[in-house]
């Protein structure tokens, strides 16, 4: 039996109306009653009771729509799962050996979930979350909340990003005042300036604007500029990385939108707070 015959006759039968049928599956009458005519033929039997007062299903009809509902009742949860997709936001982290062990608890969790990556350059620190591209957002802060909750992971200190052969580069550490007269990569003029100040040691600075973490080594690589980066990224051996002592850590967090309900959003806030060795956070916090 076709799948097409069989969803003419599910019409049918939950309609008790040819006309009616033909509506909801978007077709004219005569073909569905002669699809339904040609099915009765194949299986023997009469389907429906026709008659002035209208169609009835036969017992053989009861027989046909329980065992065809039965079918799509089982095929239903896969089909479900399938049609179920889970959009994640990220800046560039995607190589943290947090976000690996996160990637694969997941996956252990919800295998039926189709996970999408949207992966985003430094003008945005919410990865897509504040316009509604992306369901939550594994990034780094600080960013402007307002309307999102925001869940620390990890905190990284962080160093400057300098040329091997820059003066600065032989020290063990720096305080921002060291980095006082330089030029530092600069993010374009609408970004989030919560975000800006941060990667700017808090003050205003001047320098190349860049978009990405490739153009912020570049800076440092043509230009001389200063650019920053959480330990432990180890950059191209003709740059390198010395802590600033002064600078407050980059905060690793998770977030997502205040009040957000979906099931997956919080099984991924609870699998990451573990992937991340933190603890699950109080939605005010």
């Amino acid at each position: 039996m076709e799948l097409r015959t069989l969803r003419y006759f599910v019409a049918v039968a939950e309609e008790l109306h040819f006309g009616r049928a033909a509506v909801r599956l978007q077709m004219s009458q005569p073909p569905l009653s002669r699809a339904i005519k040609q099915l009765e033929r194949e299986l023997g039997a009469a389907l429906f009771d026709r008659s002035a007062a209208g169609v009835a299903l036969t017992s053989a009809g009861v027989v046909l729509l329980a065992r065809a509902l039965l079918e799509q009742a089982d095929q239903l949860p896969a089909r479900v799962r399938g049609a179920v997709s889970f959009t994640i936001g990220m800046l560039g982290d995607s190589t943290d050996p947090g976000a690996s062990r996160l990637a694969v608890a997941y996956r252990q969790q919800h295998p039926g979930v189709e996970v999408r990556i949207r992966e985003a350059d430094l003008t945005d620190p919410t990865c897509g979350l504040r316009a509604g591209l992306v369901d939550v957002a594994l990034t780094r802060a600080p960013f402007d909340e307002t309307g999102l909750t925001v869940h620390e992971l990890r905190a990284d200190p962080v160093g400057a990003v300098l040329r091997a052969d820059d003066p600065l580069a032989q020290r063990d550490q720096l305080k921002l005042a060291d980095l006082a007269d330089r030029r530092w990569f600069q993010f374009p003029a609408d970004t989030d300036p919560i975000w800006q100040s941060y990667w700017n040691g808090g003050q205003h600075r001047e320098g190349s604007v860049v978009r990405s973490v490739q153009e912020c080594l570049q800076a440092v690589l043509w230009n001389g500029t200063v650019g920053l980066s959480p330990l432990g990224h180890n950059p191209p051996g003709e740059l390198t990385v010395v802590p600033i002592v002064d600078l407050p850590p980059s905060r690793v967090v998770v977030s997502w939108k205040t009040g957000e309900s979906n099931p997956l959003v919080r099984s991924f806030v609870q699998l990451a707070s573990t992937a991340y060795q933190g603890q699950w956070p109080d939605e005010r916090s």
